[in-house]
């Protein structure tokens, strides 16, 4: 079960949540929390780009019903 709580947060932050929320398909909630798992992620991983690290739980959140088997281009002998 989820619960929630209210914060204040600057309007610039949440404008921008917004807009981002809608391009995303997540809720202005949903956002900022995707924000702050990727900045922690980042935080505790500064060796890795940002990007990487996104990328990275985007896969974590993926339904492993629906991923393929890596099949390497070629096999070395």
């Amino acid at each position: 079960m989820s619960t929630s709580t209210s914060i204040r947060i600057d309007q610039t932050l949440y404008d921008q949540a917004r807009s981002e929320a809608v391009s995303e398909h997540r809720t202005i909630a949903g956002q900022i929390e995707y924000w702050a798992k990727v900045g922690r992620a980042a935080l505790d991983n500064p060796d890795l780009p940002v990007s990487f690290v996104a990328e990275s739980l985007a896969s974590l959140a993926e339904s492993r019903a629906e991923a393929t088997d890596f099949v390497p281009r070629s096999r070395r002998a």
